[in-house]
């Protein structure tokens, strides 16, 4: 079995450590700093600890020994747990949106002797396997679209909104600035921006501008591609009143205070639907070409338990790149994309298959 510590024990901590349990081939631990949150992982009959993650020689101390750290802490604890992870000799994988947290990491990457593979799960994560395996069938590439959403199946309040995962990623995607590639240049963009319409099983939806969905593509795809960009799925009407919350009350700049009203106001949801949306366009023997790939996930019971639609994927993400590094299917040590996983592979995986 392989030792694997798994921090935060939160919705999706949670929904990961019962796929990693089920398996039998992960001698897992779950800490967390809340020891409440705790309570459900014990009830699944694994380890737990209590642990402060913003101490670093503490947490050194517990990643001691491990083989495998998952990380689903917030993104500010992300360079200092990676950093533990690094010192500690073991492979590191986080959750995280936030670029500049990405940034941190691959810079401890680059002495590392182990795998340090961040921004798993759905976006950034499965969306950056799949585009760029979308884009190996091309000979030249010209647009490359992705569009991701979390929704509830039944949209109730003006948002059209319900909590489905970290509020304060949530924040960070609205508010920080998002990368692109717009005529062959890297560019930062605006956050709620560029709104477009489109449809999908007959169902009507707005996509925008959000940070960090990107993940490394652009990167990956510089000098390949003319135009790169990823927005957020809402129902119709859900960015102007959030563009209203962060630009016009000016909540943005005040973010605590935004978290506040979210979390009071609007209701968490296990009735949602995540979609997954990429287009991809350019020559392939000697024609311009287009292909899209569309796919809705649903909220299902695992064991006896129902997780929502972005627990399963989020959750599934992470679980089938450390089942593929233990595999040797991704590199053993530096920085690893989610695009160096072969597509094929990871949905033939015990749990990329959720997404299949």
């Amino acid at each position: 079995m392989t030792k694997t510590l798994l921090l935060g024990a939160g919705k999706i901590g949670e929904t990961i450590a019962q796929l990693l349990h089920a398996t039998g081939d992960y001698a897992l631990t779950v800490a967390d700093q809340d020891t409440a949150r705790l309570a459900p992982i014990t009830a699944l009959g694994v380890a737990t600890a209590q642990a402060d993650f913003n101490e670093p020689a503490k947490l050194r101390e517990l990643i001691r020994g491990t083989e495998i750290v998952l990380s689903a802490c917030p993104f500010h604890l992300t360079p200092v747990i990676a950093e533990a992870a690094v010192a500690s000799k073991a492979h590191y994988f986080d959750l995280t949106e936030d670029v500049e947290s990405t940034r941190r990491v691959k810079a401890l990457a680059a002495g590392a002797s182990t795998a340090l593979v961040p921004q798993c799960g759905l976006a950034p994560g499965f969306i950056s396997i799949l585009a760029h395996a979308m884009t190996r069938k091309f000979d030249t590439l010209r647009d490359v679209h992705m569009r991701v959403g979390a929704l509830p199946v039944y949209p109730t309040n003006a948002l059209k909104y319900n909590l489905t995962w970290s509020t304060d990623g949530l924040i960070n995607e609205y508010c920080n600035p998002c990368e692109a590639i717009i005529d062959g240049v890297q560019r930062e963009t605006l956050a709620l921006e560029e709104i477009e319409a489109f449809s999908l099983d007959g169902v009507t939806y707005e996509a925008f501008n959000t940070s960090g969905g990107l993940g490394t593509l652009c990167d990956t795809l510089a000098s390949r591609v003319e135009n790169l960009n990823y927005k957020t799925v809402r129902y119709p009407g859900h960015r102007d009143l959030v563009k209203m919350l962060i630009r016009d009350l000016r909540l943005g700049q005040r973010r605590e205070v935004l978290k506040d009203v979210l979390e009071a106001s609007v209701p968490m949801t296990q009735q949602d639907v995540v979609l997954v949306f990429v287009t991809v366009s350019g020559s392939r023997n000697g024609r311009l070409t287009q292909e899209s790939f569309a796919k809705k996930i649903y909220s299902r019971m695992i064991d006896g338990q129902v997780y929502s639609a972005i627990q399963i994927t989020t959750a599934a993400g992470i679980c089938a790149m450390v089942d593929l590094l233990r595999d040797g299917a991704l590199p053993g040590r530096g920085f690893v994309r989610q695009e160096d996983a072969d597509l094929e592979r990871f949905l033939g995986n015990r749990f990329g298959r959720y997404y299949g």
